[in-house]
C-alpha cells in the first residue's frame, strides 16, 4: 500500500512548475476533483492539459497518479515513462514511477525511480518510506533501516513509517530499540493493535512474560480476532511452562 498522500503529489507538481497558466488550472481542477473522488472529471481535467500542453510532463504525471489512485499502476507507467521523456528532471513523474514500479512489485525498479525523484528533488518522508519498504521487500533490511529511520526523522507523526521502522529493529535483532518504537508508535495511537501485538513478541523474546501477556491481551481487546496475538498468548502459557523454544 502506498503511503502518499493527494496532497504531497500536488505539492510536487506545484513546486516544479508553479500554478497560473491555464494548463496548469486543469491540472489543479483535475486535483480538485480527485481529492473528491470524481475520477471521471479528473480524467477529463488532465486530459485537457495534456491536450493544452503536450510536451509539458505534468498532465502526463497528473494521469499516471490518477491511475494509481484507481489501482491500476499498469496503465500508470507509460504515463510516468512519457512525463520522463519530456523532461528526465521531473522529480514527481520520477517518484510516481517509482510507485507504480511498488505497487506491481518490481522492487528492483522502483528503487532507482525512487533515487532519481530525490536526485531531482523530491525529498519527503513519504519517499524514504516507499525507498525502506521496497529495500524491506528485497530482503535488504540495512538499507531499509536507514530510509525507514529517515523517514521518522522527517516525519514525527508518520505512524507507519514509525511502526515499520521498529518492525526492521526487530528484523535485525535490534529488539531494544524496537521496544522504544513500538511504545512511541502506542504514545500516539492506544489502539495500535499490532503493534502491542509485537511488542508482546519482544517481551517475550526478552522472557519478560508478564509484559508480553499484557501486550497481547491489548491487543486482542481492541482487534478481538487479531490471531497471532491469540497464538501469542498460547506460547506465552507453554512458555512460562517450563519450555525454552522462543516465539518466532
Amino acid at each position: 500500500m502506498l503511503s502518499t498522500s493527494l496532497a504531497f503529489l500536488l505539492y510536487l507538481t506545484r513546486r516544479i512548475y508553479g500554478s497560473g497558466d491555464n494548463m496548469t488550472n486543469w491540472n489543479e481542477t483535475g486535483w480538485r476533483y480527485l481529492k473528491e473522488k470524481q475520477f471521471e472529471k479528473a480524467a477529463e481535467a488532465f486530459n485537457q492539459a495534456i491536450e493544452a500542453n503536450p510536451k509539458d510532463p505534468i498532465g502526463y504525471t497528473n494521469f499516471g497518479n490518477l491511475l494509481l489512485r484507481l489501482q491500476d499502476p499498469e496503465k500508470a507507467v507509460p504515463f510516468f515513462e512519457r512525463a520522463i521523456a519530456l523532461d528526465e528532471a521531473c522529480g514527481a513523474a520520477h517518484y510516481g514511477l517509482g510507485n507504480a514500479y511498488y505497487e506491481l512489485k518490481r522492487f528492483e525498479e522502483a528503487i532507482p525511480s525512487y533515487q532519481l525523484a530525490e536526485k531531482n528533488g523530491v525529498s519527503d518522508g513519504d519517499l524514504h518510506y516507499m525507498l525502506g519498504m521496497a529495500y524491506f521487500h528485497l530482503e535488504q533490511k540495512r538499507m531499509a533501516l536507514v530510509h525507514l529511520q529517515r523517514a521518522v526523522e522527517l516525519n514525527q507523526a508518520d505512524l507507519e513509517a514509525r511502526f515499520q521502522y521498529a518492525l526492521c529493529l526487530g528484523a535485525l535483532g535490534e529488539v531494544d530499540l524496537a521496544i522504544e518504537q513500538f511504545k512511541c508508535v502506542l504514545d500516539q495511537d492506544d489502539r495500535h493493535a499490532d503493534s502491542y501485538y509485537n511488542l508482546g513478541v519482544a517481551y517475550a523474546y526478552k522472557e519478560v512474560y508478564a509484559k508480553a501477556r499484557h501486550c497481547f491481551e491489548k491487543a486482542l481487546a481492541i482487534q478481538p480476532d487479531h490471531l497471532l496475538a491469540a497464538n501469542g498468548l498460547k506460547q506465552v502459557d507453554r512458555l512460562e511452562n517450563g519450555s525454552h523454544e522462543k516465539m518466532p
